[in-house]
């Protein structure tokens, strides 16, 4: 079953492109990067399909110095016209295992600019440092992540109610069922094998050996991050202990109540965040772009997918009881998600978002998120409750030079005039949690409708 997904855009804007340069798909393992490109491959009329991982397709670039030859023998092999290279996709799956491969890219890109190249693989990001000349400027990047909502509804038959979700401003009539499509996409996440499973099962029950299966082939990779046996047991370590952690920001000194120093942890995370199992979010004190991550305070942990954490957390049954998604997990499960949901929007960048934070005497403040809009830096606060309890967003909003916030929770869409204790008159969107994917069509309308009446 191959899911639409929205990336599949830029694979044909780089397919149309007369600049086109050998593509390299990033992202975790098992987000769907292979089946998305044998899927592409079907708006060929050639495709070749190689997987390093076995000898017989490795042995190309083993066996050959030069792309001429690697291409005048992949044709010849698989029956294709030499003069059809234009219309013929190489899919190179697994090129992580052949760092050689990696290297003549830019050959590829060079020589035989009429073929078109793709290449995926797990683990790329080690890969591609023992590539001695990595062709830089000769290869592009496409980053693939778990479904976001709007690409679940997609995946679910859910196309009626994605095309409400992507009306701007939102029906109210949808609400309640965007809601509840939106309950059950926060409790299982955006992996594909589990959206698939969850389809043909719909039992929670029936999740559990796809979880654990994907846990335990990251798990079972940390052998291919590490150099050493200390190592390997402080990544064993963090893997185990860090989704305890979800709901607070991290110290690296003694992590997970362990006698890890800070900078083996420090190495450790900064290894997992190149396999794209978690990311570091750091927060800024800027109010104005560029936004600036501040690298010695403390960072929160976002993981690859929410689903996979509330399965590690055992909160999926919990979860399915609750009627605002608010509280689970001390309230931290819809900041991650919604967070993830805007890290799904970047296809083209591995850009992190960051959060605010104003540490002093007595007036610490922490702002969920920060979104960047034009020349303004809007604040993203992420709970329920009364705007009497946005104390850390009023105080951005007191600093701020602009009367703009956000507020995403489990209510209605609505725009209202607010203020703050310090009486400073500000614009509050008050926003549902599963419109995360349209934040920046949602930003722009809500800029453009106050300017219309200020």
């Amino acid at each position: 079953m191959a899911f639409k997904r929205s990336i599949e855009n830029q694979l044909n804007r780089w397919k149309l492109s007369t600049t086109r340069k050998p593509l390299i798909l990033r992202g975790a393992r098992q987000v769907g990067k292979t089946t998305l490109i044998r899927d592409f491959a079907g708006t060929y009329a050639h495709c070749i399909v190689l997987n390093l991982e076995k000898p017989a397709d490795r042995r190309y670039f083993d066996d050959f110095e030069d792309v001429q030859t690697i291409f005048e023998a992949l044709f010849l092999s698989h029956n294709i016209p030499s003069a059809a290279a234009s219309n013929t996709l190489l899919f190179i799956d697994e090129i992580q295992e052949s760092p050689k491969a990696i290297q003549l890219l830019r050959y590829f890109y060079e020589e035989i600019p009429a073929l078109h190249v793709i290449c995926a693989g797990s683990l790329l990001e080690f890969a591609m440092q023992k590539v001695h000349s990595f062709p830089v400027g000769r290869v592009e990047f496409l980053y693939l992540h778990p479904l976001n909502f709007q690409e679940y509804l997609e995946a679910t038959g859910k196309q009626a109610l994605l095309q409400q979700l992507q009306q701007v401003p939102l029906k109210a009539f949808a609400h309640q069922t965007l809601m509840d499509a939106f309950h059950r996409y926060a409790i299982i996440g955006g992996m594909p094998e589990v959206i698939k499973t969850d389809l043909e099962k719909h039992s929670l029950s029936d999740l559990s050996i796809i979880y654990e299966s994907i846990w335990g082939t990251y798990k079972n990779d940390v052998e291919k991050y590490t150099t050493n046996d200390t190592e390997r047991k402080i990544i064993k370590h963090l893997m185990e202990t860090a989704p305890l952690y979800l709901d607070q920001r991290i110290k690296f000194q003694g992590f997970g109540n362990s006698n890890y120093r800070s900078r083996e942890v420090g190495e450790a995370f900064r290894t997992l965040e190149e396999a794209k199992i978690l990311r570091l979010i750091y927060p800024s004190t800027d109010m104005q772009p560029p936004l600036k991550s501040d690298l010695k305070k403390a960072p929160r942990l976002q993981f690859l997918d929410t689903g996979m954490i509330n399965y590690s957390l055992g909160i999926q049954a919990e979860m399915l009881a609750m009627d605002d998604l608010n509280s689970a997990y001390k309230g931290a499960v819809i900041p991650h998600l919604v967070t993830q949901e805007l890290i799904s929007l970047q296809s083209i960048t591995a850009h992190n978002p960051n959060f605010w934070v104003r540490e002093k005497a007595q007036s610490n403040a922490e702002v969920d998120l920060l979104y960047v809009y034009k020349k303004l830096v809007i604040p993203i606060e992420i709970k329920s409750g009364s705007t009497g309890t946005l104390k850390s967003l009023h105080q951005f909003i007191d600093a701020a030079e602009h009367p703009y916030a956000i507020r995403m929770y489990a209510g209605t869409l609505k725009v209202e005039e607010a203020v703050t204790p310090n009486k400073k008159p500000y614009w509050l969107l008050n926003l549902p949690y599963y419109a995360g994917t349209a934040l920046p069509e949602y930003v722009e309308w809500f800029v453009q409708q106050i300017a219309s009446v200020s």
